[in-house]
């Protein structure tokens, strides 16, 4: 009987950190990365940043929630570089918006709303 030389490959098809193809191969596993150019990465950001807040909202603790907000500040920071924008100016927009709309310090969630 012929034995079993089936590869159990999983299929991930998504922007990771610079290090991990490295971390994968020091842990004894192969891994096939594509270098994605830059409209594709933009788009991925997108994609990464959302994977990210899904990671924060699901977290059960408050060590994994520390881990997670790390994750997204880490995708943020790579926004900035891809886009060319500097952190001051989206400090600026942050306190502009904060005066604007206020902050979340009041813990309100709206309801509903209807016409007057």
């Amino acid at each position: 009987m012929e034995e079993d030389t089936r590869i159990d490959r999983i299929y991930y098809q998504k922007l990771v950190r610079d290090r991990i193809p490295e971390l994968i191969r020091l842990q004894g596993d192969a891994c096939h990365v594509e270098e994605l150019n830059y409209s594709d990465y933009k788009r991925e950001l997108r994609v990464k940043l959302v994977e990210e807040a899904n990671e924060a909202l699901t977290a059960t603790s408050t060590a994994d929630l520390l881990t997670e907000i790390a994750d997204v500040y880490e995708v943020l920071y790579a926004f900035i570089l891809a886009y060319d924008i500097s952190p001051e100016d989206v400090k600026r927009r942050q306190e502009q918006r904060h005066i604007e709309r206020g902050g979340f310090t009041r813990r309100l969630k709206l309801c509903w709303t209807e016409p007057c």
